[in-house]
């Protein structure tokens, strides 16, 4: 267990803030595995509550001045009393679960918490290594010290803000789920909604120089299909002219070889006119003017990159498979999962039923494992977009604020129904190559951008 006196208040006697001692306490929080697991049994429940404790003895401002409650297991919710009595509320998000790592093939143990770099603390080469600093601690931590600041600097927020840290996100969010429904049945308005999602990016539009700020304002349906086969099997040496195992991978192949069609969202061409005027002609004469060039511009966000790629169709990845117990037996039941990301303007229904007609075979049975629909479009202008894109202009003042579609599901959909304001955004500068290690090998982040997220959320409580 980590000691109180090794890491001190974020806030110090005068005012300032101890850089070193927040990055000792991030570090100190992502060597904690707090490993996510579908089968909440597998949980290592150890980890969770270390978790809880520590971030109880590290931030004490926060646990003084705001209730902390449990919700749907170990998900925390933690309320910060506005000065007004009702009114809308604002829920700030993040997650402290993490998707698993082992040793191999990283650069440093994904639990190391590992920094690399100059020994100055805002040097600009320092590198933070650790599983869960992009995905989700950095906003955990950064919001924790964010807020204790705030409180020692005296800020009282005009209505009541909610912290809201998820314990299952990177599994099915149940605890989200359970907080959602708990603020409802309390009666309590949702406001904005703020959780991780979009970041601070360069080099994702051709010929745009400037950094890029995206800010989710839905995202799409996270639905995951099974394809089965069942039929006879047999012994390996006389094989049909087609087993299960054959018609499977023929399914497969097919959907491979009919993606689904792309269209324009009004978010995504929000996206490209915003970030579009700001490209070199002939693009942005043709960014600029998106709706007279959208056959043009799906093809094209086709070719850039599998992130615009997905940002304009639904797309499918076969993710787990399975079949067969011996190795010289035909298998009698084979299955893929399918995990789809269902874009704005479809559904799960019509997605199934696509599935079915591209695979042309009534022998693969197509059914639903887990279902969500697309997030609905939250308000791309407005007083809480104008007070988002202002905090994000103060700590990037290079960047272009615009809106996007998330294309990864966040605990943030809970919400959607409630509220025209939900949005998905890290305050963290993001290289592609960093983008890249998200529930992947060698996540990492650059310390003097987590040091700018905390910045972010300071700006951001004097705001609420």
């Amino acid at each position: 267990m980590t000691q109180p006196t090794e890491h001190p208040s974020p806030a110090v006697a005068d005012g300032s803030h101890d850089d070193e001692a927040s990055l000792a306490r991030f570090r100190a929080l992502l060597r904690i595995p707090t490993i996510s697991q579908f089968d909440p049994a597998a949980v290592d429940a150890a980890a969770y509550d270390d978790f809880a404790d520590t971030i109880e003895r590290l931030y004490p401002a926060v646990h003084a001045h705001l209730t902390r409650e449990l919700v749907g297991g170990r998900t925390l919710l933690y309320r910060w009393a506005g000065r007004q009595t009702g009114g809308p509320a604002s829920i700030l998000l993040a997650h402290y679960d993490v998707v698993a790592a082992t040793d191999d093939g990283w650069v440093h143990p994904p639990f190391s918490a590992t920094v690399t770099g100059s020994s100055t603390a805002r040097g600009d080469d320092r590198v933070l290594w650790s599983r869960g600093t992009l995905d989700d601690k950095g906003s955990v931590v950064a919001l924790l010290e964010a807020a204790e600041r705030a409180l020692a600097d005296g800020v009282e927020p005009e209505h009541d803000v909610y912290l809201l840290f998820g314990h299952d996100e990177e599994s099915e969010g149940r605890g989200a789920a359970a907080v959602a429904a708990l603020l409802a049945e309390r009666g309590v308005e949702i406001g904005l909604v703020l959780d991780e999602g979009g970041a601070v990016v360069e080099g994702v539009i051709p010929t745009v120089e400037r950094p890029i700020a995206v800010v989710g304002v839905s995202e799409k349906g996270t639905t995951t299909f099974t394809l089965t086969v069942e039929q006879a099997g047999g012994h390996a040496s006389t094989p049909p002219p087609v087993t299960a195992s054959d018609r499977l991978a023929r399914a497969i192949v097919r959907i491979n070889a009919h993606p689904f069609p792309g269209r324009l969202n009004p978010a995504t061409e929000a996206m490209i006119t915003t970030v579009g005027a700001h490209a070199r002609n002939p693009l942005r004469f043709v960014f600029t003017r998106a709706r007279w060039f959208r056959p043009l511009l799906v093809a094209a966000f086709g070719r850039i990159g599998v992130d615009t790629a997905a940002m304009v169709r639904t797309t499918t990845a076969v993710t787990r498979l399975s079949g067969g117990l011996a190795v010289n037996a035909l298998p009698e039941r084979v299955q893929a999962v399918v995990n789809a990301r269902i874009a704005i303007g479809s559904s799960v229904a019509r997605t199934k039923a696509r599935l079915e007609r591209v695979i042309g075979d009534p022998a693969v049975r197509v059914e639903i494992l887990s279902a969500n629909e697309p997030a609905r479009v939250s308000q791309m202008s407005g007083p809480r977009w104008d007070l988002l894109a202002e905090t994000i202009g103060e700590s990037y003042p290079t960047a272009i604020v615009t809106p996007y579609v998330q294309t990864g599901a966040t605990d943030s959909r809970r919400f959607s129904p409630r509220s025209r304001s939900v949005y998905r955004f890290s305050p963290f500068a993001m290289s592609g190559d960093e983008r890249g290690t998200l529930h992947a090998k060698n996540e990492r982040m650059h310390v003097a951008t987590w040091f700018t997220g905390i910045a972010f959320y300071e700006r951001l409580f004097t705001r609420l």
